[in-house]
C-alpha cells in the first residue's frame, strides 16, 4: 500500500519537471471548455493510455517498442490536426467534414462538441506521454516489474497515472478559469484558440525532434528524484529504521526464491538458532562484485561460530534471471554458501530492499537487526556479526577479532573513492541519459549514428548500425563505436553477445597501454565471449579531476551494450 501511495505521488509530482512541458499544451488546449465534459474525458483518455502501453512494455518486452513508435507518430498526426484546427478553423471544418459525418468525434468547432472529441485528444496525448517521462517513467517501470505479479504492476501504473492525472486536473482547472476570464473580459475567444493550436503544433515539433527526451528528460531527473526520496524516507520510514536504529524486524521467509543454487531450499525454520547475513546482490552489478571479497571472507571466517551467509540475486538485466549464467559467475567468483535466485524480486519485495548490493543482518531469534546499503562500513558491519554471534548461546569461540582484510582483485579491487567520478550511466532508451550522437536515441529502430566532433562531461555516443531498445543497444553492423568522456581510475562496461565477438579501446585516441584493464590487453584488444560486466580500464596515474574520452570498436556485430560503471 505504501508503494501505491508513493508510486501516486510521484506522478502527482510529474507536474514540477519540466518533462511534463510538451504534454501542457494539449491539456491546456481544453481549458476554456467545460471541466465535467472536455477536461476529465481529456485526463482518463491519457491515463488510461498511457497505464496501457506502459503495461504492455512489462508484459511483452523489447517488442512492444516497435509498435509504441508506430503509435507515437499516429499521435503526432493526429494532434498536428488538431493544432492546425485550432490556428484555421476555416481548415478545420473542410479536413475533418468527413470525419464529422462518420461520427461527429473530431473536428467540430461548434458548441455542440462532444466529450468524446475530448477523450480522443487525451488517448493521443496519453502515447505522447509514457517516452516523455524519461527517468521517471523508467523508475515506475523497474518498480513495476519488481512486483509479484502483472496484477501488481498494473495497480502501480495506474497509480501513476492518477497522480498526474490529478495535479494536471488542478492546473486544467485553474486554468480553465482563468481562460474564461480573458474571454469575458477582453474577447479574445480566436486569439486564446489560436495560441493554444500554436502551443500544440510547437510541442509536436518538440517532440518530433526528440527533445522531449533529450532535453527535457535530462532537465526532470534530478528534480523530482530528489522530492520522491524525500517523500519515500518521510512515508515509509521502516525501509530505512533498521538501518539507523537498530529496531529489530522480523525476517521474512524465502518462499518466492525460483531456484536454489549452492544448497537445497532454505526457510525461515530452518535458520532460527543462527545468525544470518543475507547479502541482496546481482553479478553485473560492480559495487556488489567490490563487496563480494568482505561477504565470502565472513562466511569462511565465521561459518563454524554459527554464521550463515544467503546471497539473494535479484537480477537486474534479462541475462542475469539465466540460471547457468548466474551458475558460472559463481563459480568465477568462488562463491560457496547458498545463493536464492529471486527472479520475480519475490524475496526483494518481501525484505522491502531498495538497493544493490544490500546486507541484513539477522539475529539467532530471526530478527533483521540491521540493515547496510552499498560499499563501505566493513569493519563495523564484521563487528556487528561479531556482537550477533556472542548473543545467547554461541556454538563455538569467535575467531581473532582483527577484521577480514579484503581480498579484491581486479575488477573486485575497492573504489578509488573519488565523488568526482563520472556516474552509472544506462544505454538502454528507457533510462538513457546524457546521450549525444546523431540523430537522437530512437526506439527499437536500426539507425546509422554519427559521433559529434567533441563530447563533454559524461556524455557518450554510438557510431556505426544501432538499435535501441529497453535495457540496451545492439551494434547490428561490424565497426560499431561507443565513445564516453569520462572522470574515474576504472572503466565498466556490461557487454553481451550471442557469439564471441573481438573488440579494441582506446583511451585519448591512444592505445591503453599501461592503463588496461583486467578484460582488456595493452594494445586495447579484448573479446565479448559472455553476458556479464568487463573492466575495460583502470588508469594506472589517476587524477580524479582528470577528463578522459573512452571509445570501443567492435570487430564484428550483434554485440549488447546495457550501462557504463566508474570506479
Amino acid at each position: 500500500m505504501i508503494l501505491i501511495l508513493l508510486t501516486y505521488l510521484a506522478g502527482a509530482l510529474t507536474i514540477l519537471s519540466p518533462c511534463i512541458l510538451p504534454v501542457l499544451p494539449f491539456v491546456f488546449s481544453r481549458a476554456e471548455r467545460s471541466f465535467v465534459r472536455h477536461g476529465i474525458p481529456l485526463l482518463v483518455g491519457m491515463a488510461l493510455t498511457f497505464s496501457l502501453f506502459s503495461a504492455l512494455a512489462i508484459a511483452g518486452g523489447d517488442w512492444v517498442s516497435a509498435a509504441s513508435g508506430t503509435a507515437r507518430m499516429a499521435a503526432l498526426v493526429l494532434l498536428s490536426l488538431f493544432g492546425l484546427s485550432l490556428v484555421f478553423p476555416h481548415l478545420a471544418e473542410k479536413v475533418f467534414a468527413p470525419l464529422a459525418a462518420l461520427g461527429g468525434k473530431l473536428g467540430r468547432r461548434s458548441n455542440q462538441e462532444k466529450s468524446s472529441t475530448s477523450f480522443l485528444v487525451g488517448v493521443s496525448t496519453g502515447l505522447l506521454w509514457a517516452p516523455c517521462a524519461g527517468p521517471i517513467l523508467g523508475l515506475v517501470l523497474t518498480g513495476a516489474a519488481t512486483q509479484k505479479n502483472f496484477a501488481s504492476s498494473i495497480s502501480l501504473l495506474a497509480s501513476y497515472s492518477l497522480g498526474a492525472a490529478s495535479s494536471l486536473a488542478l492546473a486544467l482547472f485553474a486554468g480553465g478559469r482563468f481562460l474564461g476570464l480573458l474571454k469575458k473580459f477582453l474577447g479574445v475567444d480566436r486569439l486564446v484558440k489560436r495560441v493554444m493550436g500554436v502551443a500544440v503544433l510547437a510541442g509536436v515539433a518538440v517532440i518530433s525532434l526528440g527533445l522531449d527526451r533529450s532535453v527535457l528528460v535530462k532537465l526532470s531527473q534530478l528534480q523530482t528524484a530528489l522530492i520522491e526520496t524525500k517523500l519515500s524516507d518521510f512515508l515509509a520510514p521502516e525501509l530505512r529504521m533498521a538501518e539507523k536504529s537498530g529496531a529489530a524486524l522480523e525476517m521474512p521467509d524465502f518462499d518466492g526464491a525460483t531456484t536454489w543454487l549452492n544448497s537445497p531450499a532454505l526457510k525461515k525454520a530452518d535458520l532460527l538458532g543462527k545468525v544470518v547475513l543475507v547479502d541482496f546482490w546481482t553479478y553485473s552489478c560492480i559495487n556488489c562484485l567490490r563487496t563480494l571479497p568482505h561477504v565470502t571472507g565472513w562466511a569462511e571466517k565465521y561459518k563454524t561460530a554459527g554464521l550463515v551467509v544467503i546471497g539473494v540475486h535479484t537480477p537486474e538485466f534479462a541475462f542475469e534471471k539465466k540460471t547457468e549464467n548466474v551458475r558460472d559467475a559463481l563459480e568465477e567468483l568462488s562463491i560457496k554458501y547458498p545463493v536464492a535466485l529471486d527472479n520475480n524480486y519475490s524475496v526483494w519485495n518481501a525484505f522491502k530492499n531498495r538497493y544493490w548490493p544490500s546486507h541484513h543482518f539477522v539475529d539467532r531469534k530471526g530478527l533483521v537487526r540491521r540493515v547496510h546499503y552499498g560499499e563501505g562500513d566493513y569493519e563495523a558491519s564484521e563487528n556487528f556479526i561479531r556482537e550477533l554471534l556472542a548473543e545467547g548461546d554461541a556454538i563455538s569461540p569467535l575467531p581473532p577479532a582483527n577484521p577480514t582484510p579484503s581480498r579484491g582483485q581486479g575488477i573486485q579491487a575497492p573504489s578509488s573513492g573519488s565523488r568526482q567520478k563520472s556516474p552509472e550511466t544506462y544505454l538502454g532508451f528507457a533510462r538513457a541519459l546524457n546521450f549525444a550522437g546523431q540523430p537522437a536515441l530512437t526506439p527499437s529502430q536500426v539507425t546509422n549514428y554519427i559521433t559529434p566532433s567533441a563530447l563533454k562531461l559524461n556524455q557518450w555516443s554510438l557510431e556505426g548500425t544501432w538499435e535501441a531498445t529497453q535495457q540496451r543497444v545492439i551494434s547490428r553492423a561490424k565497426g560499431g563505436k561507443i565513445r564516453f568522456r569520462f572522470r574515474g581510475r576504472d572503466l565498466h562496461l556490461v557487454l553481451g553477445s550471442p557469439h564471441k565477438v573481438p573488440f579494441r579501446v582506446r583511451i585519448d585516441g591512444r592505445p591503453l597501454g599501461s592503463d588496461h584493464g583486467t578484460d582488456t590487453g595493452t594494445d586495447g584488444l579484448g573479446e565479448v565471449n559472455e553476458h556479464r560486466l568487463y573492466q575495460l580500464i583502470r588508469l594506472k596515474d589517476h587524477n580524479p579531476s582528470d577528463e578522459h574520452e573512452f571509445e570501443i570498436e567492435f570487430l564484428g556485430p550483434q554485440v549488447e551494450a546495457y550501462a557504463f560503471t566508474f570506479g
